[in-house]
């Protein structure tokens, strides 16, 4: 007569031999996919030469905020990130559509952050003066002027005045932003005109040691050209800047061009619209200037700086860049940079702990190098 095992015995004796199979020592002629994929990079990289990396996929860290978390876990910012209008009409409606929706959150970061806003002109150029509800006495003679990021199109208007809101709440500062001509209709010189004028405007409301200069992205790499210029014109130079993440270099140069690639969720490749942006601003100049790429300037004589990045930064090459420039050209240089962070993002959310902490360093820098 045939016995039947039982069910549960069966699943047993399965059971035991899947365990056993799987903590059994590979037999010859069987790598790992571990052992594969070592072979093959050895393999990929075995001569001098660029190196090869195979596909992967990067995890969201742990070891940042929940609110960090999130937006490095957030998808590509589309359209911004890639761009590409055939026509100066084109560009015109995607900046202004692109504007009306930053501007529309502007009220809401200012309140909860308990900021005001003025609009005001100088030089002719129109400005966004914020300040905090009640500026601490220590900073009543100082004076900041912001230099808005966005590639040398994008943020017009107020748009463009959420990193000198941040600077106004986090540090107590007074603070200019500068609403710059912009491209297609203004390509360089127009904008970094516009932020000279205003510059020797401010030079007569306070004193240059108790002023400093900041920007993000084209704010940082304007931030740099500004002194630059300022110096060659023989102007006061602030007492201090702070060029966060800097587009230093106009051209495709640098590591992190290439190793955080993709990987940046926000400006994520040069081949979007960076390039783009790139030649409409520089308008067939070259674009090793060093008023449109500061990195090829001469850094001597600037004023001490901080700098500000992250580890999946597109620019963190050009910060790193920068900060090396400075410190062989004997200026006194700070850089920081924030674990996950993609290009800017300390700037946006505006409430987020790092956030919060990294204008904090800015100001604090400021504060040790501005008079009263």
């Amino acid at each position: 007569m045939k016995k039947t095992l039982p069910s549960a015995f069966l699943l047993l004796i399965l059971t035991a031999g899947v365990i056993a199979q799987a903590q059994a020592p590979m037999g010859p002629g069987k790598p790992s996919e571990s052992s594969n994929l070592e072979a093959a990079q050895n393999a990929a990289n075995s001569k001098p030469g660029p190196r090869s990396v195979p596909a992967r996929v990067i995890p969201v860290p742990d070891t940042v905020s929940p609110q960090l978390q999130a937006l490095i876990a957030a998808p590509y910012r589309l359209p911004n990130w890639n761009a590409n209008p055939k026509s100066a009409a084109e560009w015109k409606d995607l900046v202004a559509k692109l504007a009306a929706v930053g501007a529309a959150a502007q009220p809401a970061i200012r309140e909860k952050l308990n900021v005001k806003m003025e609009s005001a002109v100088m030089a002719g150029v129109k400005v966004y003066v914020l300040s905090p509800q009640q500026i601490p006495p220590a900073n009543e003679n100082r004076l900041l002027l912001h230099i808005h990021g966005g590639g040398y199109v994008y943020n017009a208007g107020e748009a463009g005045t959420q990193e000198a809101t941040m600077m106004a709440a986090y540090g107590g500062f007074k603070v200019i932003s500068v609403d710059y001509r912009m491209p297609p209709d203004y390509p360089y010189p127009a904008p970094l005109d516009d932020v000279m004028a205003v510059w020797k405007e401010a030079l007569k409301m306070q004193k240059p040691g108790n002023m400093a200069v900041f920007g993000t992205s084209t704010g940082g790499g304007m931030t740099l050209a500004m002194v630059l210029r300022a110096k060659d014109e023989m102007l006061p130079l602030p007492a201090a800047i702070a060029p966060g993440t800097p587009w230093s270099d106009l051209t495709e140069t640098g590591d992190s061009y290439k190793t955080n690639e993709w990987v940046d969720n926000i400006i994520v490749s040069y081949s979007g619209y960076l390039g783009h942006a790139a030649r409409l601003y520089a308008n067939g100049r070259d674009l090793k200037d060093p008023y449109l790429s500061p990195i090829y300037g001469d850094f001597h004589g600037l004023p001490p700086t901080i700098l500000t990045s992250g580890t999946r930064d597109l620019f963190l090459s050009n910060t790193v860049r920068t900060h090396r420039k400075l410190r062989q050209a004997g200026v006194e240089a700070v850089l920081q940079v924030f674990e996950g962070m993609s290009h800017a993002q300390y700037v946006n959310p505006p409430y987020a702990p790092e956030s919060k902490e990294a204008f904090t360093e800015i100001a604090r820098f400021f504060d040790a190098h501005l008079g009263h």
